[in-house]
C-alpha cells in the first residue's frame, strides 16, 4: 500500500470549530488549517493549485481521480481559511458518487471527513469500517476512525486503530495516536514521556507530525498543570504551518495564566474564526477592552445565525460564550450537556464541569466524577470542579 498522509490530525479535533477543535479532530499530515467567509488570495499557491484542479474537473465532472484530486484541495483549503464553505464544495464536487453505500474508497474517506466535520460522527465510521473492511492497510481510513472514535469517547476500539496504524504508517504516527488515548484513560505521565522521547529519537518526523506531537504534548502538559505546556506549544508554532487548533490550544493555555494580552496578539487577524473570535472576545474581556463588546455581538450574532440553520457544531462554543461572556449558566449547561452527548474530548468535559458547578447542577456534576472515574483522566483542574478531591489531589 502506498501510504498518503490523512487529510486531518487528531489532537482535539475535534476540530477547531469545524476547523478549530473538534473534530478536535484531527489534522494529519497534508498541511494547513482554517477561516470563515475569506477566500485564499488571488496570489497564492492555493488559490492556484484550486482553479488548475477545478478546471480539469469541469472539463469531466464524472472522472473519479479529478473529483477526488479537486474534492481534497477543497478539504484542505476549509482547514488552512476556516471555512466550512469549502466542506460544501467539497461535497458538491463528489456529488455523482455521494449517495453511493458502496462508492470508492478514496470517496468514503473524503465523505467521512466531511460528515465528521459536521458531527455525523456515526455516518463517518461506517463509511470508514467499509473502507477498512476492503483495504485493512488503508492508513487514512485508520488513522481518521481513531479519531472519530475518540472523539467519540470510544476509546478501546481507537486504540486498537492506533496499534494498527503504527504498522501501515511512519512509527511516529502510531506513537502519537496512542499517546492521545493514553493521555485520556490513566496513562498521562507515561504518554508524555513516551511521545517526547519518540519525538526526539524517531526518524521521518515530518511537519505535521511534529507539530501534531508538541500540541498533543502540550495539552497534556496543560491538563497536569506543567508549565513545560509553553514550551511545546511553541514548538508547535516554530514548525511554521498555520494551525488554527493549535492557536486555540496555546490561547486557552495563556487564557489560564492569565496572560491575556499574549492572546489579542496572536488572534488579532483571526477574528473569522468562531472559536477564536471566542477567545480573543475572553482575552478583550479579561483586559476591559472596549472592543469586548464589539466581539461578543458578533459571536452572539454568529451563534444565533447557526441556531436559525439547525446547526448543532458548536456547542462547545456556545456553552462557553453563555458562561464566560454572557454569565448565563443555565444556559451554558444546556448547551454543554448536549454538546456532551455528542463529543467527549477534554474541552467538553472541562465546559460541562464549569457549567454544572456554575449553575450548582448536582445531576451534571455526578457525570463528570462518573466520567473522571470510569477513564482514569487526569484533570485536576475539572475534578476539583466537580468535587472530586481523590482525583483534583493527583
Amino acid at each position: 500500500m502506498q501510504f498518503s498522509f490523512p487529510l486531518w490530525f487528531p489532537t482535539s479535533v475535534a476540530i477547531l470549530c469545524a476547523a478549530v477543535g473538534a473534530t478536535a479532530a484531527p489534522h494529519l499530515p497534508i498541511d494547513d488549517a482554517q477561516v470563515l467567509e475569506r477566500l485564499p488570495s488571488r496570489t497564492t499557491p492555493q488559490f492556484r493549485e484550486l482553479k488548475v484542479l477545478q478546471a480539469a474537473a469541469a472539463q469531466a465532472p464524472n472522472d473519479l481521480s479529478r473529483a477526488v484530486a479537486l474534492a481534497t484541495a477543497y478539504v484542505r483549503a476549509s482547514r488552512v481559511e476556516g471555512d466550512p464553505r469549502f466542506l460544501g464544495y467539497a461535497e458538491a464536487t463528489l456529488a455523482p458518487w455521494w449517495k453511493d453505500p458502496a462508492a470508492p474508497n478514496a470517496v468514503l474517506v473524503l465523505r467521512a471527513t466531511i460528515r465528521q466535520s459536521s458531527h455525523r460522527f456515526d455516518d463517518a465510521v461506517s463509511d470508514l469500517n467499509l473502507v477498512l473492511q476492503r483495504d485493512p492497510r488503508n492508513a487514512q481510513a485508520i488513522l481518521t476512525r481513531a479519531t472519530v472514535l475518540t472523539v467519540q469517547g470510544r476509546y478501546e476500539e481507537a486504540r486498537a486503530d492506533c496499534d494498527r496504524l503504527g504498522r501501515v504508517a511512519p512509527q511516529i504516527y502510531g506513537v502519537i495516536c496512542a499517546a492521545a488515548i493514553d493521555s485520556l484513560t490513566g496513562r498521562a505521565g507515561s504518554a508524555y514521556d513516551s511521545l517526547e522521547r519518540a519525538l526526539l529519537t524517531l526518524p521521518r518526523i515530518d511537519g505535521a507530525a511534529r507539530v501534531w506531537g508538541e500540541t498533543l504534548l502540550g495539552e497534556i502538559a496543560h491538563r497536569r498543570g506543567d508549565p513545560a505546556a509553553e514550551a511545546h506549544f511553541r514548538a508547535a508554532l516554530a514548525v511554521g504551518d498555520r494551525d488554527l487548533y493549535l492557536l486555540g490550544a496555546y490561547c486557552d493555555w495563556l487564557l489560564d495564566q492569565a496572560r491575556p494580552g499574549e492572546v489579542l496578539a496572536l488572534l488579532q487577524n483571526e477574528t473569522r474564526v468562531d472559536p477564536l473570535l471566542l477567545r480573543l472576545a475572553l482575552a478583550q474581556k479579561a483586559l476591559n477592552r472596549p472592543e469586548a463588546g464589539q466581539s461578543i455581538d458578533a459571536l452572539a450574532a454568529r451563534f444565533d445565525a447557526s441556531h436559525a440553520r439547525g446547526d448543532t457544531v458548536h456547542q462547545r462554543e456556545n456553552a462557553r460564550f453563555e458562561l464566560a461572556l454572557r454569565g448565563d449558566p443555565q444556559s451554558a449547561l444546556r448547551y454543554a450537556t448536549a454538546d456532551w452527548q455528542v463529543q467527549r474530548e477534554p474541552a467538553d468535559l472541562r465546559i460541562l464541569a464549569e457549567a454544572a458547578a456554575a449553575a450548582k447542577d448536582a445531576a451534571a456534576l455526578a457525570v463528570v466524577r462518573t466520567w473522571l472515574t470510569e477513564t482514569g483522566f487526569e484533570y485536576p483542574a475539572i475534578a476539583a470542579l466537580a468535587g472530586d478531591r481523590r482525583l483534583a489531589a493527583k
